[in-house]
């Protein structure tokens, strides 16, 4: 059961604060009644956690593997091999040339095959040419107008950031004004509300004076009855 941090007053305007021995005895009953529910450290809204690392919806074999690395890597010691604690996240030899077959390999290879290997490093090549060509494109288009594109998007970002600003500010003016009607027609019906409470205890009084009188007056005939048999006999 989540724990209780907010309050809702209905007329805090107008009812009186209680006293320490009326919020002594509002707690002690609540205590009692939250006594009946088992808490609940997690919060009502939220699922339950999984109960074991592979039911978790979140946990990917990828970022289990990567999890598995860094606490493998964080349990070793210094002295050992640094390199496989590194995220290897960007395969640098895309941006290197592939190395051709070397001429000794290739004597000792058919021609049909030598000629194979020879198209098959030539097109690699080709490949990682116009790949590190186009990277250089585009490295140049951003050094050119990536400032540019950079300074229009902090500038869009400011813009909404200025409108969430003066909705905020809106908000909490309408909050305030809210605030204050709500207190204004709280005071206003203050006289009435107590005096419709006044008279809603002077009327329980009387219904408890009334019968009162009539339990007393009840066992006046039942006491004269029972005289008014004892004489007959």
């Amino acid at each position: 059961m989540p724990s209780i941090t907010t309050v809702h007053e209905s007329l805090p305007y107008i009812d009186p604060d209680p006293t320490p021995s009326e919020r002594a005895a509002a707690e002690a009953l609540i205590a009692q009644e939250r006594a009946l529910v088992p808490d609940d450290a997690n919060h009502a809204l939220l699922p339950l956690p999984p109960k074991e690392a592979q039911d978790s919806p979140f946990l990917t074999p990828l970022l289990t593997a990567e999890l598995q690395r860094l606490a493998s890597s964080s349990s070793s010691s210094p002295d050992q091999d640094s390199s496989k604690s590194k995220l290897n996240a960007l395969d640098l030899s895309r941006y290197e040339a592939p190395d051709p077959p070397s001429p000794t390999t290739l004597s000792r290879l058919p021609a049909s095959e030598a000629s194979a290997q020879l198209q098959t490093s030539l097109a690699r090549t080709y490949a990682s040419h116009a790949y590190v060509a186009s990277r250089r494109t585009h490295l140049a288009l951003l050094d050119t107008y990536g400032k540019n594109a950079w300074l229009v998007g902090n500038y869009q970002l400011e813009g909404e950031l200025k409108a969430l600003e003066k909705e905020l500010a809106e908000t909490k003016r309408e909050i305030d004004l809210l605030t204050l009607q709500r207190k204004e027609a709280q005071e206003l019906a203050g006289p009435e509300l107590t005096s419709l409470e006044e008279t809603w205890k002077r009327g329980v009084g009387r219904v408890l004076e009334t019968e009162a009188a009539a339990e007393a007056l009840r066992r006046e005939v039942l006491e004269l009855r029972r005289r008014m048999a004892a004489a007959e006999h």
